[in-house]
């Protein structure tokens, strides 16, 4: 693969978006079952972008528009092949925390190093922010959750209950800055 660049994204890369293939085949996912937390096999492919494209191209305007942070990867050809993006609303009552709100890769540049810079990059957001930790609603899919429990996120101390809400099926997970 080419070597990858990283760099602010602007209003004007939005729509690159579409250059993404956020395609993943899910085997196994975390599911509560009987107050319990259990993998179980789901054998999914999805296609397309969870919720829709149009979903992720506005949560990305959202966040530049905001002043969050929203970092890009980008192959040598130009092409983006993966995003970051880290909102500059804080909140928590006993910590401080900036939600990770996306992280995305192509599926081709999975494995690669890419999300853990993207990752690493969220995380200096979220300190230049204020805040003490970063706030993950994780996609349920063991790849996502191990993904995430390698670069040492833990199940979230507080639970932000609106984010919460919008997908219960999420692992609510924090990363201590």
């Amino acid at each position: 693969m080419s070597e990858i660049t990283y760099r602010s994204l602007t209003l004007r890369d939005v729509e690159r978006l579409q250059d993404i293939d956020a395609s993943q085949h899910i085997g196994s996912a975390w599911r509560d079952i009987n107050g319990e937390r259990l993998l179980v096999v789901i054998d999914y492919h999805d296609p397309d972008w969870p919720n829709g494209f149009a979903d992720h191209r506005q949560r990305l305007q959202a966040t530049i528009e905001g002043g969050g942070a929203a970092i890009g990867a980008f192959a040598s050809s130009g092409r983006l092949v993966g995003f970051v993006t880290v909102n500059l609303q804080l909140f928590g009552a006993k910590n401080t925390y900036a939600l990770l709100d996306q992280l995305f890769i192509s599926a081709e540049y999975r494995r690669q190093g890419v999300g853990r810079q993207l990752f690493a990059l969220a995380a200096a957001a979220g300190k230049r922010f204020g805040a003490d930790r970063l706030y993950i609603a994780a996609g349920s899919a063991e790849e996502t959750v191990a993904f995430y429990r390698a670069l040492g996120c833990v199940d979230a101390v507080e639970i932000n209950g609106s984010i919460f809400e919008e997908d219960p099926r999420d692992l609510q997970l924090e990363y201590v800055l």
